[in-house]
């Protein structure tokens, strides 16, 4: 065999390289491989929820899987990298695909395939030959009359021995396959224009750089903005009450970039209505639009499931939020002799930096939130805040109308960090007014530590005044050692009678107060250990607390003296109750990670109302994808296509003419099997002359 000459098989090997490409690319495995690969994707896209927080995920799934299903951008799945492009592989594909049977397809549809020879149609399995004793012209007029009544297109072709009927019926059935590929092409590219890649080809080709410090939206370079012909963006937009906006933000991974908008929206109003369990019932936005070209001005109320759209943007009520809300809190320091409080003003979303005594520390205080409305079960343990996805699905129907019984408002609560030198942040969530827990009303001040979700609370009694004054007054009380003196001493004098040793008891209940101040009733706990033997420590514990809680009784007593407030009395079930409390809370304290609490004595609600705003150019070719998809299966699936070739020749033996029929489809089935046979019997009536 002679060798291809050297030039001619370089020559050779690139276009036999572009052809193998061109095949892989164009073949039904290779579309079929990317259609598992997206339906993969998108069931983990659905089973995933998308786009939220890391910290949920690490919860969910741990660090190490975090870190690995990161990779794969698992938590934005639809706009990761590796998705778009085998999105885009597809209709690379499908178009292939498309582009080389089509022509075909169209071809043969119109195509009669007039040129059939007899013997060709004894091959048929579907056949019919018979003699008729009507003449060529009568027999082909009762062909074509059983063809025309049973809708098929026909084409006739004479032959000097006879004539070809050629019918077929059903043919479209090839747009189907045509209308179901073309929906896969348009829906993938109407889904990649609504995708991350309008925006990502800008950063790639025309030098956008997202931004990822904190700046003002003036302050925003050109090439962190975005044009305002952008043709496709999902960008997200907060409006406090007041406040207008004619600026979005659309989020690129951890970073962002400014989406002028095409018109200017001011929110008037934020409404909110709330279920009997606390959830939004409803939220809308009272919005007037002003578009800058005309300088006209409408008004809308945009609500879930009735967006604004105008100038081909949609505006998407999403959620609300808080809009700068002014705070008017009470700073309890927690150690020192001091009971405070000392007032501070802030807004939500504001910091302010503290010392920490006379330490020489400082730590930084960051107002997280505010809900003016806390509807919490606390038959179920500790309130724990839900996350806004809760909201949403309240407001689409999942929460409606669920009620329970158990169900109680604990009033306005407040949210803040707390943010030490090396950049430790520990989450607080205080409620402004007592809550009925256990018989007792007390206040409740959640603590959660770095990397942790749930909230662990303190439970602070609560004072005639509904207040943590006196409980604070009394913590200035037992950190001072002149009040716990006093308080022992009078401790002595009204427990032992008069000749006893007053002294001892004296020195025990200062003993006493002195530990438990020290380290709560942990500190007591170990100083029982190490001095009583283990058989005598039931019976020293109990000694010991009742011991405490009396002289905690007396040294309220000091404390409140001290305030200018009037005695109580000890015996009273609801000053024992309280006392009790006040025991527990302060062992609590020396737990708790803050050297001041913070309690929220008044607020000014400013709501604001987040939008989701969008410009979709692939919404329409989508739904038009899909219609033709529709068309398409039903056209594969409904139209059954059928062809028939009869042959009429004159019978030269006898005064008739000699009829060879076949019928054949791409899907025998058992309709066709029926219509076979009434076309058999058609024929078969030509078996006798026309009367």
């Amino acid at each position: 065999m002679a060798q291809l000459p050297a030039v001619g098989a370089q020559q050779l090997a690139p276009k036999l390289s572009k052809s193998s490409l061109f095949d892989l690319l164009g073949s039904m495995r290779f579309a079929i491989s990317l259609l598992v690969i997206i339906c993969v994707a998108s069931v983990i896209g659905t089973v995933v929820p998308q786009n939220m927080p890391p910290n949920t995920y690490i919860d969910q799934f741990g660090p190490f899987w975090f870190e690995v299903f990161s990779k794969f951008s698992v938590w934005s799945i639809y706009n990761s990298a590796w998705f778009i492009l085998i999105m885009a592989f597809l209709v690379i594909s499908t178009s292939i695909c498309l582009t080389r049977n089509t022509p075909k397809m169209i071809r043969d549809m119109r195509s009669f395939r007039e040129n059939v020879r007899g013997s060709s149609l004894r091959a048929f399995h579907h056949r019919v030959e018979l003699d008729s004793p009507r003449d060529l012209m009568a027999s082909n007029q009762a062909v074509l009359g059983w063809f025309k009544h049973n809708g098929y297109a026909v084409k006739v072709r004479e032959e000097p021995e006879g004539m070809l009927i050629a019918a077929k019926k059903g043919s479209s059935n090839r747009l189907g396959y045509i209308f179901a590929h073309a929906s896969i092409v348009i829906i993938c590219v109407g889904g990649l224009l609504d995708s991350e890649l309008p925006v990502r080809a800008q950063i790639w080709l025309f030098g956008k750089t997202p931004i990822v410090e904190n700046m003002l939206i003036v302050d925003v370079p050109p090439e962190g903005r975005l044009s305002a012909s952008n043709p496709s963006f999902k960008a997200n937009l907060l409006i406090p009450e007041g406040g207008s906006r004619d600026n979005a933000v659309v989020n690129v991974g951890d970073a962002a970039l400014v989406q002028p908008l095409p018109f200017e929206i001011k929110l008037n109003k934020f409404i909110i209505d709330y279920y009997d369990n606390g959830t939004p019932s409803r939220f809308a936005s009272e919005v007037d639009v002003t578009d800058p070209d005309t300088g006209k001005t409408f008004s809308q109320t945009i609500e879930v499931n009735k967006p604004l759209r105008f100038k081909g943007v949609t505006v998407y009520q999403s959620s609300f939020d808080d809009g700068g809300s002014k705070i008017d809190l009470l700073a309890y320091p927690l150690t020192g002799r001091q009971p405070g409080p000392f007032e501070l003003d802030k807004r939500v979303g504001e910091s302010v930096v503290l010392p920490v005594g006379n330490t020489g520390r400082e730590v930084r205080l960051e107002i997280t939130g505010l809900r003016p409305i806390n509807v919490e079960n606390l038959l179920d343990g500790e309130p724990q805040p839900r996350v806004f996805a809760d909201h949403v699905a309240a407001v689409t129907g999942s929460a409606a109308g669920k009620r329970d019984k158990n169900l109680t408002n604990i009033g306005p609560s407040v949210e803040y960090r707390l943010i030490d030198d090396s950049g430790q942040a520990t989450r607080f969530h205080n409620y402004m007014i007592p809550a009925e827990l256990d018989g007792a009303s007390v206040l409740l001040a959640g603590v959660a530590l770095p990397g942790q979700q749930d909230f662990q609370y303190l439970r602070i009694p609560a004072d005639e005044s509904a207040s943590a004054i006196e409980f604070m007054q009394l913590r200035a009380a037992l950190a001072d050692p002149v009040a716990r003196t006093e308080a022992a001493r009078r401790f002595a004098l009204n427990s032992a009678p008069e000749g006893a040793n007053r002294a001892a008891l004296q020195e025990s209940a200062y003993k006493a107060l002195d530990t438990f101040s020290g380290g709560g009733l942990q500190a007591i706990s170990e100083f029982l250990e190490t001095n009583v033997p283990e058989a005598e420590l039931p019976r020293a514990a109990d000694v010991v607390i009742r011991l405490l809680a009396s002289t905690v009784t007396e040294l309220r007593g000091v404390a409140r003296e001290r305030a200018g407030l009037p005695a109580l009395d000890p015996n009273e079930p609801d000053n024992v109750q309280w006392v009790q409390l006040a025991v527990g809370a302060l062992s609590d304290l020396r737990f708790y990670p803050a050297p001041i609490l913070f309690s929220m004595k008044s607020f000014d609600l400013v709501q604001a109302s987040v939008f989701q705003i969008s410009r979709a150019p692939g919404m329409l070719p989508v739904y038009f994808g899909s219609l033709l998809l529709v068309i398409g299966i039903f056209a594969m699936f409904y139209v059954r296509d059928r062809r028939i070739w009869v042959w009429l020749k004159r019978n030269d033996q006898a005064d008739g003419t000699h009829v060879l029929a076949a019928m054949t489809s791409q899907k025998r089935t058992l309709d066709f099997n029926r219509e076979f046979e009434r076309f058999k019997l058609a024929l078969s009536r030509l078996d006798t002359k026309k009367e």
